[in-house]
This record gives structure tokens, C-alpha cells and sequence, in this order.
């Protein structure tokens, strides 16, 4: 019953965060410098040409008819159109947020494993000589921006070693279509009863996945430590230690006090890679939602921009509802008042 009214009560609280969430935005995007009438008409456009543009685009309307107009439409599930595809909006967040999606989920579960495992390893032998030593690689693999790691694994694994795949996409150029039903490829592929496809998809999802997946784990290595070193020292461990209890199910038992940040931490992370991938996106040539908005602001596609930001909110919200959820059912401790 509590869980219900937690839900109950974010439920009720949805309504109010989609309405602040729109108008930021939309605000934050009117913000933005540069005038997209320009861009679309192009740069060589006359005076009149941009006019003409601005009307047909609804630019010439005031702030507050374009805000009215844009909330009641998002209301409804109409985020416009984009300037330059003329695709509804939807759309082309239904294209593109799959790839993302699949591509950061996979890189956060790799982030998880490696992570986990060496913070809880570092946190176990705390002021050996692993530890010192895997807090300074930790501590190194945070300072190098993902994208710097993708150029590097690109040059060393693709053009020196030639053991990686080229960087052109989530599968080969020259692979065959396969019947889109979820947009999610490996899902796909498996659909379409082509595991060679299959194989191809993983292939080329290696490099990207590697290149968002070692840096975050030096996130959730660093998270692990923190929070495992005080769970090993609790005690509880120290009463399971008393009953003779293995150092395995010692463990264990630690991490289970300690998992409730290392979640929280992981859910915050996706949130945040949803709209921040954009660059290794771009890198590999994924045609993600990051790449497509990085392309957006760089255009002025005040629609598409707009959209993204709205969806990777709504995406957040719903992440962190659930999370809330999750963190409940696993320690009953936890209330939300």
C-alpha cells in the first residue's frame, strides 16, 4: 500500500512537472542566439525571402502566441514539425531514441559489471597496494572526456590493429534491411530470425559501447568504494563475520546495504547519457537522438531542439518515478514523505 501511494502521489505531481518542463523548454530554446528563419531560407536570402520565411515558419507571432500555441499542442502530443525534414517530431524521436537507448543501456551495463567489481575489490583490500593502485587509474579514467577515449580506440583498434569494425553506424554499410518492429536492431534481428545480422550489430556496437562504458565505470567504481567501505566496517557484517559466515556471503551482505546509492547513481547516469552522448554518437556515426539534436542546435531547428529536451525530460521523470519504486521494494527502510 505504501508503494501505491508513492505512485499515487508522483502521479499526481506528473501533470505540474510536464508543464515546467515545457516551458523551460520551450523558454530555453527562445533563448537560443540566431534566427532560424535565416538559416532555412539560407544565408545569401533576401530581406524579403527571410520575411517570407518567418511567416510560413509562425516566427513573425509574438512570444507568448507561440508559447500558448506550442503548449497546447505538446499537451495533445503534437511537438510541431522539424524546419529542414518537415517529419513531425515524434517521428523522428521514434526513429532515433532506440539507437541511444540500446547504445547507452549497453554501456552502462558494461559500466556496472567492471565498475562494481572494482570498487568492490578496491573497498574489500582498502590501503593495499590495489587500492591505492585502482584509485589512481580511477581517478585517470575520469579525467579523459568519453569522446577523447572513442578517437583513441578508433585510431588503435580500427586503423592501427584493424581487429575493430569502421566506425559508420550501428551495422555494416553494406549489410542487408531487416523488418524495423521495436527499432531496437539486436531486437530486430533476432525478430527477423537473422543472428548473423545479430552478430554484425554487436560487432559494431563494441567500440562505442567501450568508449562510454570504461569511463563510467570509473564513476561506478568510485560510487562502490564510497559506500561499500563504511558497509564493510558496519555491524552487521561484523556480527555475520561473528556467526563464521563466509567472506563471500560477508560480502554480500555489505553490497546489500550498500546498493541502494550505487541504483540511485546508475539511474541518474542513463538519465544523463540519454542527452549526453551526443558527441560519441556523432564520432561513430549512430544517427541517435544525440547526433540528430547536436545536428538540431547546430541548424536552429527550433522544433526538433524542443523536442529532445522535452523527451529526455519526460524519459528522466519516469526514470526517477521508477526508481523511487525500486529503492522502496529493496529496502523497506525507506519512506517518502
Amino acid at each position: 500500500m505504501t508503494v501505491l501511494k508513492l505512485i499515487g502521489r508522483r502521479l499526481l505531481l506528473l501533470p505540474v512537472s510536464l508543464f515546467v518542463l515545457i516551458t523551460l523548454s520551450f523558454g530555453l530554446v527562445e533563448l537560443m542566439p540566431g534566427n532560424p528563419a535565416v538559416t532555412v531560407a539560407g544565408n545569401f536570402a533576401s530581406p524579403a525571402e527571410i520575411a517570407a520565411t518567418e511567416h510560413r515558419l509562425g516566427l513573425d507571432r509574438s512570444i507568448g502566441v507561440r508559447y500558448v500555441d506550442y503548449l497546447w499542442h505538446a499537451i495533445q502530443g503534437d511537438l510541431g514539425t522539424s524546419f529542414f525534414t518537415g517529419q513531425p517530431i515524434l517521428t523522428e524521436l521514434g526513429n532515433r531514441l532506440p539507437a541511444t537507448i540500446e547504445l547507452v543501456a549497453l554501456a552502462l551495463a558494461f559500466a556496472a559489471v567492471f565498475g562494481l567489481l572494482l570498487g568492490t575489490i578496491s573497498a574489500y583490500l582498502r590501503r593495499s597496494w590495489y587500492d591505492r593502485f585502482s584509485r589512481a587509474v580511477v581517478s585517470l579514467l575520469q579525467s579523459v572526456p568519453d569522446f577523447v577515449l572513442a578517437l583513441g580506440l578508433i585510431f588503435v583498434l580500427f586503423y592501427l590493429a584493424g581487429v575493430a569494425p569502421p566506425p559508420v553506424g550501428r551495422i555494416g554499410l553494406g549489410a542487408e534491411a531487416v523488418p524495423t518492429v521495436t527499432r531496437f536492431l539486436l531486437i530486430d534481428t533476432l525478430l527477423a530470425g537473422r543472428p548473423d545480422l545479430f552478430g554484425q550489430a554487436l560487432w559494431h556496437l563494441m567500440l562505442p559501447v567501450i568508449a562510454l562504458g570504461v569511463v563510467y565505470a570509473a564513476f561506478f567504481a568510485k560510487m562502490t568504494r564510497s559506500t561499500m567501505v563504511p558497509a564493510l566496517n558496519s555491524p552487521q557484517v561484523e556480527f555475520a563475520r561473528a556467526c563464521g559466515l563466509s567472506e563471500w556471503q560477508v560480502v554480500r551482505y555489505a553490497y546489500l546495504q550498500a546498493r541502494a546509492p550505487i541504483i540511485t547513481y546508475g539511474a541518474i547516469l542513463f538519465g544523463s547519457l540519454v542527452g549526453g552522448a551526443a558527441i560519441v554518437e556523432t564520432i561513430f556515426s549512430w544517427q541517435g537522438a544525440g547526433q540528430w539534436a547536436l545536428d538540431s542546435i547546430l541548424a536552429v531547428d527550433m522544433p526538433a531542439i524542443q523536442g529532445f529536451v522535452l523527451a529526455t525530460g519526460v524519459i528522466t521523470i519516469v526514470l526517477y518515478l521508477l526508481l523511487d519504486v525500486m529503492i522502496m521494494l529493496l529496502d523497506p527502510r525507506v519512506r517518502y514523505e
